[in-house]
């Protein structure tokens, strides 16, 4: 009897002592990326390959389309108020600015649901062992809050993946970002702030459809920029951009005529099993037979950004201003196809549809 209590008091020591051991080898399994496409090129973000480009050919770079000033001239944005009110790189969108946020959302939410696409509205946090699933690793580890707390999305998809795998849905939400103002130009104005509006895309398909999925929904994503009118390329981005979950990613950038330069405005990755094994995400091959005959396999999970709304807001106002002979800035031309989800009026003359 004395024995048997030894040994489960070793039993009890020895299941205590392995607590630790398991916790730190499932952070160092998280922590594992993803296998990376044969066709993905090697390197830093130098190294993308451009496969396309699209639309207008790129007006020559000019300071004075820079989207700060026109948006301030126009009353389209309050900068100062947001860095009042909640810090710097906050911001409000103001009149047309803000009729024009969601015009682009619902025109990306059109398209979406144009190709087959749910429409989904989601919370703005997970808990952070979901967030992690989806290979979200917080940058700030001294502010990396318990297991069973949440976390803001810093993308609409890390979300979206707790949705039943009904193959394709869209959302809209916010995206969150705490180093918005650690990346010098980048941080001009829209281009990296710390809360925006996000139109994404997120499929579950099998194993074999996934690259097919993956050339589907960028051919979505090029429909949506093609709308705009926007000069735009699209880059197959080399393995050092591709964060832990990518396979592959394509990043779509548009011409930025204020700023002198391509911007990112979408992208869009296939994450192949990592998110599913790591979340028990899976398929039956065969529904038609019974269980025991017809074994479950992970699933393979895509997302993609349909709507990068600040950035296009940018894209939109740096290629569209209008300037009179004596270069005044009096106006903003707009695509015809936000026009039916323009909720406003244009009292003040500024927008020209085209």
């Amino acid at each position: 009897m004395a024995e048997a209590l030894t040994i489960k008091d070793e039993i009890a020591r020895l299941e205590a002592s392995l607590v630790p051991v398991e916790e730190t080898l499932l952070s160092l399994a998280l922590a594992i990326p993803n296998d990376t496409h044969p066709s993905s090129p090697l390197g830093p973000e130098s190294a993308a390959v451009q496969l396309s480009i699209h639309g207008p050919p790129p007006i020559p770079a000019d300071p004075a389309r820079d989207h700060v000033a026109i948006a301030r001239q126009l009353g389209l944005i309050d900068m100062e108020s947001g860095a009042i009110v909640t810090g710097s790189s906050w911001y409000y969108l103001t009149n047309e600015g803000a009729l024009l946020e969601m015009a682009l959302v619902n025109y990306a939410l059109s398209v979406a649901l144009r190709h087959g696409f749910t429409p989904v509205v989601t919370p703005d946090v997970v808990r952070s062992e979901v967030a992690r699933g989806c290979g979200f690793q917080p940058r700030d580890t001294d502010a990396d809050p318990p297991v069973s707390q949440a976390y803001h999305i810093a993308d609409t998809n890390q979300d979206l993946v707790l949705y039943r795998p009904a193959a394709k849905v869209v959302g809209v939400g916010h995206a969150f970002r705490a180093e918005a103002g650690a990346r010098g130009k980048d941080t001009h104005g829209l281009y990296r702030v710390h809360q925006f509006t996000k139109v994404e895309l997120f499929a579950v398909t099998t194993q074999e459809q996934s690259e097919q999925m993956m050339e589907d929904m960028a051919s979505i994503q090029t429909s949506i920029l093609s709308g705009l009118g926007l000069p735009f390329r699209i880059l197959d981005m080399p393995t050092e951009e591709l964060g832990a979950s990518a396979y592959r990613k394509y990043d779509m950038e548009a011409w930025m005529p204020g700023r002198g330069s391509w911007g990112e405005v979408s992208s869009l990755s296939n994450c192949t099993d990592f998110q599913s094994r790591r979340l028990h995400i899976r398929y039956r091959r065969n529904v038609a037979q019974p269980q025991n005959l017809s074994p479950t396999t992970l699933a393979h999970t895509l997302n993609g950004t349909a709507a990068a709304i600040p950035r296009l807001i940018i894209a939109l106002l740096e290629n569209g201003a209008i300037f009179d002979a004596e270069g005044k800035l009096t106006g903003i031309a707009l695509p015809d196809v936000l026009r039916p989800f323009w909720l406003g009026s244009n009292d003040r003359g500024i927008i020209h549809w085209h």
